[in-house]
């Protein structure tokens, strides 16, 4: 059995995880969703700074991307703040660089998912707002936005998953997540079947918590719409 000790650690670890994934995709989602944006009329400087973000944080593992921030994060600021005449010093913590490592990462594949879902809006939508004097504000928050997100939820809900996942990663870089709470009980009890299960417990429980919340949005997004060929669920729950 488990100690009732180790158990409790893992509690903390496993809210530990979701503050990271929530944080982290949140991050993700705002620089995804700005690049989407800012990419859909296609200017030189624009599409240069893009490529490059794109084929750092795509082509560099996440793990690598946190060594790098947690360990050269504090002589980047520093560097960069010496450009300007500043002289500044910043301790990196594991989380810090977690959730930054995370969501620069996959900041890049959320912005080419929503810029694909906005360009899949019919362009008859964008019309009929102009022509019925719409503000752009409101035509962009009440009428492509509900749709965007009817378009890109399966795949938003995918990479929210992804970035769950990818948090067991970041307890190499010394931040107290579930799985490093794992490790160590199990080092400490001689028990790491015990003790991992339970932490595959955890994510699984999150991964029905995301498709049955996933499921309840899409619903909502959908009201209104009536598709030509009726669409069966992209995932098996």
């Amino acid at each position: 059995m488990p100690e009732m000790g180790f158990v409790q650690q893992l509690g903390i670890g496993a809210l530990m995880t979701i503050k990271v994934a929530v944080l982290s995709y949140l991050l993700a989602l705002a620089i995804g969703t700005a690049f989407a944006l800012v990419t859909l009329r296609r200017r030189l400087v624009v599409g240069f700074i893009w490529q490059v973000y794109a084929s750092i944080f795509t082509g560099v593992p996440s793990l690598l991307v946190a060594f790098l921030f947690f360990y050269a994060g504090s002589g980047i600021v520093a560097s960069l703040a010496s450009l300007v005449g500043l002289t500044v010093t910043v301790d990196i913590s594991p989380f810090a660089a977690a959730v930054a490592a995370l969501g620069m990462v996959y900041g890049a594949y959320l912005a080419d998912l929503i810029r694909s879902a906005i360009q899949n809006v019919p362009p008859g939508q964008f019309e009929a707002a102009k022509v019925l004097l719409v503000p752009q504000p409101a035509t962009w928050l009440l009428v492509i936005l509900p749709q965007v997100l009817r378009l890109a939820l399966p795949g938003m809900t995918n990479m929210w998953i992804v970035v769950m996942k990818d948090t067991a990663l970041i307890s190499l870089i010394g931040l107290k997540e579930i799985m490093a709470y794992a490790k160590l009980a199990s080092g400490v009890t001689k028990e790491p079947f015990i003790y991992y299960v339970l932490a595959s417990v955890f994510f699984l429980g999150m991964t029905w918590l995301t498709y049955f919340v996933s499921r309840r949005i899409e619903s909502w997004s959908e009201r209104g719409y009536k598709p030509v060929v009726k669409q069966e669920p992209a995932h098996a729950l």
